[in-house]
């Protein structure tokens, strides 16, 4: 074994399962070397500790030390090392449990794919084996590089202004007692947008976590009124999807400026006290002490010189957890509506720009094009042509947009599970959730993520 094979530990009570991946993966494809296998928990955490691998994969329910266990006691002692669980249909209460506590992912141990177990492989070796990468960190020894730091909170930024995990919050006290102490006194936020800015009036959003959607995507997307296409979910049905596959055979993702808010996030923290967190490939947001504000302003109007398609947003002064909270939701709100769905509150009809706060807000739901009419007070035949005049597209095209958007962006700067991305945006059944994203971006959501991950850390 060299000293950049990828070590591997797995763990489950049946020595078939054990065996079984041993012999049929082929690890040297990931890079990757077993170098233990364990047939319970307790035996595993010592196999660990001996042979200090990269990857665990264990089951969930194993006499003694539970997966769960083992994960929490292996994630306290090097946080970098990639785990994956295997689960039955019944753990599934145990896997999002295993999840919360550092898990990458889970798979069922009756159904998972070689592609499947590939994709997270695959993902391990990119994340891994960085340029630069050491070996995964004890929390004993060498601390995780700022920038896994600075990563990790960005995820969890974003799970939560998408309302998946609270886990942001408690965060939140941990950093206003430590490196954002000086939060605590009164603080701006910016919200900043760097990239492609409008494309003009009317036209069709452009941003969805750097993925372009072709049009027969959405089955019936650009379908008017009294076309039966009715719910904002039609895509997630059948007939949308076959209509999807035979209007764009051979869809792919086009690559978007998946870095540009890194590497402003990276420029602006180098240049005087502030914290910077890239929020999605185009958005960042910027907090300064009140006191430096009119410095910062000169400085972004520097920027904004520099690079004219540059724009913000400035939110109104806090202090402490519960204004930051606030505030930051009220932000992303705004870009959300503003930059992501080119909303111009004043500017387009209020029922519309309701509508759109509504697709937004119920993304994890069906909304149907009757339900929002009757939300914002228009019959379904007047509120479709209005929405599609207005927007430059129908409503059910603009929600699976929308949806496609947030499932890209949590695939590409979360750890949730394809299950639990799927669960956001209405789509329960993950195998069709997996599906229906292929057949708009040309790739499986785990390819894709593992791609965003390699492109953000060239």
């Amino acid at each position: 074994m060299s000293d950049t094979t990828i070590r591997v530990l797995i763990a489950d009570d049946e020595v078939i399962i054990r065996r079984g991946l041993i012999s049929t993966v082929p690890w040297e494809r990931y890079g990757m070397e077993v170098v233990a296998d364990a047939p319970n928990g307790t035996r595993a955490w010592e196999a660990f500790l001996e042979h200090e691998p990269e990857v665990v994969i264990t089951d969930i329910v194993m006499p003694g030390m539970t997966g769960i266990e083992l994960i929490r006691k292996i994630k306290e002692y090097a946080p970098r090392t990639k785990a994956l669980l295997l689960s039955c249909h019944r753990d599934f209460e145990y896997a999002k449990q295993g999840i919360k506590y550092g898990a990458s992912g889970y798979l069922l141990k009756t159904d998972f794919s070689d592609e499947e177990l590939g994709d997270y492989l695959e993902g391990f070796r990119s994340e891994l084996r960085r340029p630069g990468q050491q070996a995964p960190a004890k929390s004993g020894g060498a601390e995780v590089s700022d920038a896994d730091k600075s990563a990790d909170v960005e995820g969890a930024i974003r799970e939560w202004l998408h309302g998946i995990r609270d886990r942001f919050p408690a965060e939140l006290e941990r950093l206003l007692e430590g490196q954002w102490r000086w939060m605590r006194e009164p603080t701006v936020p910016y919200l900043i947008g760097c990239g492609e800015s409008d494309s003009g009036e009317g036209s069709a959003p452009a941003e969805t976590g750097a993925v372009s959607v072709p049009a027969g995507a959405y089955g019936s997307g650009g379908a008017g009124p009294g076309d039966g296409s009715d719910r904002g979910g039609a895509c997630v049905d059948g007939g949308a999807l076959a209509s999807a596959e035979a209007e764009a055979p051979g869809a792919t993702a086009t690559p978007g400026p998946a870095t540009c808010a890194a590497r402003l996030a990276a420029g602006l923290a180098s240049a005087g006290l502030c914290a910077a967190a890239a929020l999605s490939g185009q958005h960042v947001l910027l907090l300064v002490p009140q006191g430096e504000r009119q410095a910062w302003n000169a400085r972004l109007c520097a920027l904004k010189a520099a690079d004219p398609q540059l724009r913000w947003t400035e939110g109104a002064a806090f202090a402490g957890a519960s204004g930051w909270l606030a505030e930051v939701r009220s932000l992303h709100g705004r870009i959300e509506l503003e930059t992501r769905h080119r909303v111009r509150i004043g500017e387009w009809p209020e029922p519309i720009a309701a509508a759109v706060r509504l697709i937004v807000e119920q993304a994890d739901s069906q909304l149907s094009v009757a339900e929002a009419a009757h939300e914002v007070g228009l019959s379904r035949s007047h509120f479709s042509t209005l929405f599609k005049r207005v927007v430059g597209e129908s409503f059910v095209a603009f929600t699976c947009r929308t949806k496609l958007g947030i499932a890209s962006e949590l695939l590409a700067a979360s750890k949730l599970t394809v299950q639990d991305i799927a669960d956001r945006v209405g789509m329960p059944d993950a195998k069709y959730f997996s599906k229906w994203f292929k057949r708009c971006t040309g790739q499986t959501p785990s390819h894709y993520r593992t791609e965003r991950r390699m492109t953000d850390a060239r």
